[in-house]
């Protein structure tokens, strides 16, 4: 294809005339504050999903660009949230290939976020520990990041130690930089999961924590969130999980009866 088309505008006006390889993540951020003023937070993610759609498709399908620059959103007042059942998160795992099986097993089971994951390297791991360290510069909330290391974790470890000398998860001898792959959305499609992403394994981590009766203020340690209000998304994926505190009052009311 003609290399002007290749360059060809992705959505007018805001990126009218710009060329594929000049579109950033600064020039995207300005622009989604641009279409924030007056109108819904939906309206506007709904167009920055578009953006990166195209910005997706250009990398991945066309080959136009080497890679897809950050694409943000703005954050949902009620939060987005999709998490898998177990029957889901196995089907998935039967479609994936195995190094992102693997790094799928690792984020639910550790929570951490997609960046964290494909950066990872052995020196922030102890395996006698059993614990991961991430650095304040590495994490979202610029804080440093302690992660205890549960057995699903500690087994994909084992696993793949050896395979190369700095990095945790990589394919064919490189490291991995990138998830959203042909692999990773046809392996979506054959478990027929839909309206799912990587971070959405984030999600799934929390959730079934809270169903399984975790604590919020231990959740949020464990999955590094910021805020206690962060982690109050989950509340209602378990809300039988205070059922025994409110049983706390049935022997003294007993008496009024």
């Amino acid at each position: 294809m003609h290399q002007l088309t290749q360059r060809r505008v992705l959505c007018r006006p805001s990126l009218g005339g710009k060329g594929l390889d000049e579109i950033n993540r600064a020039l995207l951020d300005e622009i989604k504050m641009k279409r924030a003023k007056g109108v819904a937070s939906a309206t506007v993610n709904r167009y920055m999903a578009l953006v990166r759609a195209i910005l997706r498709k250009a990398c991945f399908d066309w080959e136009w660009i080497d890679r897809v620059p950050k694409v943000g959103m703005l954050r949902d007042k009620g939060g987005r949230i999709r998490s898998l059942t177990r029957e889901e998160f196995a089907r998935l795992l039967d479609e994936l290939p195995e190094h992102l099986r693997d790094m799928a097993i690792f984020s639910v089971a550790t929570g951490l976020r997609q960046g964290n994951v494909t950066r990872l390297q052995w020196r922030q791991i102890s395996m006698e520990r059993r614990h991961l360290w991430v650095s304040a510069d590495e994490h979202k909330n610029g804080k440093p990041h302690s992660v205890p290391l549960n057995e699903p974790a500690m087994q994909v470890l084992k696993k793949r130690k050896g395979d190369h000398p700095t990095h945790v998860f990589t394919y064919e001898g490189k490291p991995i930089v990138q998830v959203n792959t042909k692999a990773w959305r046809a392996a979506l499609k054959r478990a027929e999961i839909e309206n799912f992403r990587w971070h959405d394994l984030r999600h799934t981590f929390a959730t079934w924590h809270r169903q399984a009766g975790t604590p919020t203020h231990e959740l949020q340690r464990l999955g590094g969130w910021k805020t206690l209000e962060m982690v109050e998304r989950y509340a209602h994926v378990a809300p039988e999980g205070l059922q025994l505190a409110a049983s706390r009052l049935d022997n003294l009311l007993a008496v009024t009866n």
